[in-house]
């Protein structure tokens, strides 16, 4: 019969996944700060006629969800694994950010919608009203003030030159770099959310390390995925040229944790079988 081993490698810093009250009372407090700027925002471009101001409404509002869906995890992360959420509620993270790509798209679709039309009829932002707002974010929130520096710039460029043109050339280039940022985050979220590999020269390197232990003649059913893209499960069975005792069982569970050790998985499970042995697992993947 197979003999499996079940290793918990040595799990990541907990601390990673959890803050302490006074860092989740930071976090909150960051969350609201850029959500409600990014209302201030929303209403200040709408009123001042800017498509550029509403596009950094829509940046500054992905920033607030995804703080928010970290002060979230945050909250989850004491939480104990359990029968249903066996390994407990890391992936929320991934769905977290799925949903933050998506709201980031359709806010962007919107701004687009709002503003390719004005190219062909320019419409002249309010320019004093769009220098207010920008000072008020400076005023309101001054860490992320870079933020608010086109505004600024486009405002007082509006004041002199009567080219009602760069507002809307703002807002799609804005957008679009929002955009592009959005599309590769949600690339890479939806692979692991997917189950993919996380890196795979990371599984080539993994593959050649167990290989290489003593009495592993071949593997298969090698599967490497991640929970949240930091902590990595791993599962594989190993073909041994040799009678499965307890001496060799042993020896072989010792090598492959040492194999295993620089790569810190959350977990893995290793099955050992005869070369020979069928194994009860015929699913080609």
């Amino acid at each position: 019969m197979p003999t499996s081993h079940h290793h918990h490698g040595p799990v990541l810093n907990h601390h990673r996944h959890s803050v302490t009250h006074d860092a989740a009372r930071a976090i909150g407090f960051a969350f609201w700060l850029n959500f409600s700027f990014a209302i201030i925002e929303f209403i200040g471009g709408r009123w001042a006629g800017s498509t550029a101001i509403m596009a950094n409404a829509v940046h500054d509002f992905g920033d607030s969800l995804a703080i928010g869906f970290g002060w979230g995890m945050s909250r989850l992360a004491g939480r104990r694994a359990s029968e249903t959420f066996s390994y407990g509620f890391g992936r929320l993270s991934l769905f977290g950010a799925l949903v933050n790509g998506l709201i980031l798209v359709v806010g962007s679709a919107w701004v687009l919608w709002q503003a390719v039309p004005r190219l062909g009829a320019p419409v002249m932002p309010h320019a004093p009203g769009m220098v207010a707002l920008a000072v008020l974010g400076v005023t309101v929130n001054g860490v992320a003030a870079w933020r608010l520096a086109g505004g600024t710039t486009l405002g007082a460029a509006l004041l002199v030159v009567d080219w009602p043109i760069l507002d809307p050339l703002l807002s799609i280039a804005l957008t679009g770099l929002i955009l592009f940022n959005v599309a590769r985050n949600l690339a890479t979220t939806g692979r692991l959310f997917f189950q993919a590999s996380p890196d795979a020269a990371l599984v080539r390197e993994v593959t050649a390390k167990l290989r290489a232990v003593e009495h592993v003649v071949d593997l298969h059913h090698l599967h490497l995925w991640s929970l949240d893209g930091e902590r990595h499960v791993l599962t594989v069975h190993l073909d041994i040229d040799e009678p499965i005792t307890n001496a060799v069982q042993h020896r072989i569970k010792e090598a492959v944790a040492a194999a295993l050790v620089p790569y810190r998985f959350a977990h893995t499970t290793i099955e050992i079988e005869q070369a020979e042995e069928p194994c009860r697992d015929t699913q080609a993947f």
